[in-house]
């Protein structure tokens, strides 16, 4: 467990380019995932708060609805009811898997990288891209 910690913080601080090139995938992800949530809460909003049977009548239920979408969880919100809304939900659903996959690979090919820089079956090399 402490080299787990011991990695975070070197991903953190950008010790090799391994590091480095893991934290701006992560930082991206994060950053265009919290824009999409401020731009799909907005847009959700416009969308649905007027509907008949919409369940969003507020930009705060707005914003819980489309961040439990982009976290895959459900809530207990009704769906959209607008093709709009139901389109955005179905760009929302994507983006969330696409993360999910996309970390997944990213870690796995950080680990990977990692493994070799340990194993010294870098070629000569102290710094290996991962991808």
């Amino acid at each position: 467990m402490a080299h787990m910690g011991t990695e975070v913080r070197m991903v953190l601080r950008g010790e090799s380019r391994t590091h480095r090139f893991l934290r701006s995938r992560l930082m991206f992800l994060f950053l265009a995932t919290v824009a999409l949530d401020v731009v799909a809460t907005a847009l959700m909003y416009m969308f649905e708060h007027d509907a008949r049977g919409s369940g969003f009548h507020g930009v705060g239920g707005a914003l819980f609805w489309v961040s439990a979408q982009l976290t895959t969880i459900s809530s207990q919100m009704p769906n959209p009811v607008t093709t709009p809304g139901r389109v955005l939900d179905l760009v929302l659903e994507l983006w969330a898997i696409s993360v999910v996959a996309t970390l997944a690979g990213s870690l796995a090919a950080f680990f990977h990288a990692r493994h070799v820089e340990q194993s010294g079956h870098a070629g000569g090399r102290s710094e290996t891209s991962p991808g």
